[in-house]
């Protein structure tokens, strides 16, 4: 079930209804937020709504066994045995076939052929994200950063509450338990920050990455040595623009939704590409996986305290792993490895330069960094090493010639990156100015928005690109 389609929003509006037809009644609603989250995932693959409820059963019980602990031995017992089988879980369903077809070939090479037993396993919708959900819930009930649900309903609503459920964003137990403790309030301000959300990421999923997808950055990514540099530089800059409008769409789409509900959202992306360095890079992309990595990860490993090579290693070994964390090939390890290289680099640098050393100019540090971003991306778009191969060879023989440039095409392109110069609270601003309308009013700005983005949109919705990690 796709947000921008008429299937959800039919979904939508039914949930929306009846949640708010129970007033006070907050178990209740609770319990059918529970229930229609469960639909809204079986609507991808109704077999794996059991691996869902397990796995939240699961969380539940460990951060049960956790606070019923007497002795710090037994609570680091129980949070490893929580973090390793959910680790067991997404390591069997996202990495067996990729563990098995590397044993194999290793196993050849050295002489010890073997038939390996090689499963079809389908990959479960959004299992990366509602596992994160799940060790962050018990590791922090651990820490005694958030106290324990209420209740197993809770605890499953926190992983399947189908707003974030698919592709995030990675809500933490400390910020959303709470709320569900709560009975929800609707506010002008809220809703008109829903709306406002909702409309822009339908436009950035619809529009722009969308139609960059179709006209360029699929047929090239297809087959790279058909096409010559100018169209290959022009599918680096579109999938930038791409991956950007269609991630942050599903993030913008999912905090609306679930602020039309009552609830509150953490922010997902602020103009990522306006960084001026790799790490400011990664603290507005994604930040909810990042936060994660670095909370969950990094410091434990332990962060920036010691010497500086140790802090290196620490970099590199959670960016390794944020790769890894994204696919099952070795071009995720490879995208990984050289976001984790450039932060070891920055982490030297600091380290080595002088107080007194003048610093670079802003802009230089943008644009360095937006295009080691841009080269990573086409590691992390390509199918293979083989793939990255053909399209820097054809990168640097074919003739230059444009093909696939159109003005539409230039437009989405340079609206896309310039996206990232408008004011960085700009949708607060715009959610502030439908608010002061009257609801009629504000209504049919929302419904011409629709319209709008309907008229404008090319047939048909692809899938998110996250949808796959």
């Amino acid at each position: 079930m796709l947000f921008p389609t008429m299937q959800f929003g039919l979904f939508f509006l039914a949930v929306y209804a009846i949640t708010w037809s129970f007033g006070r009644d907050n178990v209740a609603r609770k319990w059918f937020l529970l229930l229609a989250s469960w639909a809204f995932y079986a609507a991808w693959d109704w077999r794996f709504v059991g691996l869902l409820i397990a796995s939240g059963l699961l969380n539940w019980w460990t951060a049960e066994r956790i606070d019923a602990a007497q002795t710090s031995r037994r609570r680091k017992a129980w949070v490893a045995l929580g973090v390793a089988i959910n680790l067991t879980i997404l390591g069997f369903f996202k990495y067996y076939g990729f563990f098995v077809e590397q044993l194999s070939a290793l196993l050849t090479q050295v002489g010890w052929e073997r038939d390996l037993p090689l499963l079809e396993i389908i990959l479960p919708v959004g299992i990366s994200f509602y596992t994160f959900q799940g060790i962050s819930y018990v590791v922090d009930v651990h820490r005694r950063v958030t106290p324990k649900a209420d209740s197993v309903g809770d605890v499953m609503l926190l992983m399947s509450f189908f707003p974030h459920l698919v592709a995030g964003p990675i809500v933490r137990a400390s910020h959303l338990l709470p709320q569900f403790e709560r009975t929800p309030k609707l506010s002008r301000t809220l809703v008109a920050h829903g709306l406002v959300l909702i409309a822009w990421g339908l436009a950035k999923k619809m529009i722009f990455a969308t139609e960059l997808a179709t006209r360029v950055v699929d047929p090239v990514f297809f087959d790279p040595s058909a096409y010559g540099a100018a169209d290959l530089a022009l599918a680096a800059y579109a999938y930038a623009v791409q991956i950007y409008c269609d991630f942050s769409a599903y993030s913008d789409i999912a905090v609306g939704v679930a602020a039309l509900l009552g609830y509150r959202f953490p922010r997902n992306f602020d103009q990522p590409y306006r960084a001026t360095s790799l790490q400011e890079f990664w603290r507005r992309w994604h930040i909810s996986l990042s936060s994660w990595l670095r909370d969950y990860l990094y410091i434990p490993l332990g962060g920036g305290r010691g010497p500086v090579w140790r802090t290196c290693i620490n970099l590199m070994i959670t960016m390794l792993l944020g790769g890894i964390w994204h696919g099952a090939a070795w071009t995720f390890v490879a995208w990984g490895a050289l976001h984790g290289g450039v932060l070891t680099l920055e982490r030297l640098w600091r380290a080595a330069r002088k107080e007194a050393a003048r610093r670079a100019p802003a802009i230089i540090g943008l644009l360095v960094t937006f295009h080691v971003v841009l080269l990573s991306w086409i590691l992390f778009r390509s199918e293979s090493f083989e793939a990255v191969r053909q399209y820097f060879v054809a990168f640097a023989s074919n003739p230059a010639t444009p093909t696939l440039l159109t003005p539409f095409v230039l437009v989405l392109v340079v609206g896309g990156l310039g996206l990232h110069a408008l004011p960085s609270r700009a949708g607060e601003g715009a959610a502030r100015l439908l608010a002061r309308l009257p609801s009629p009013a504000a209504a049919l700005v929302f419904a011409f928005a629709l319209l709008l983005i309907e008229a404008v949109r090319p047939q048909g919705v692809a899938p998110f690109i996250y949808f796959q990690f």
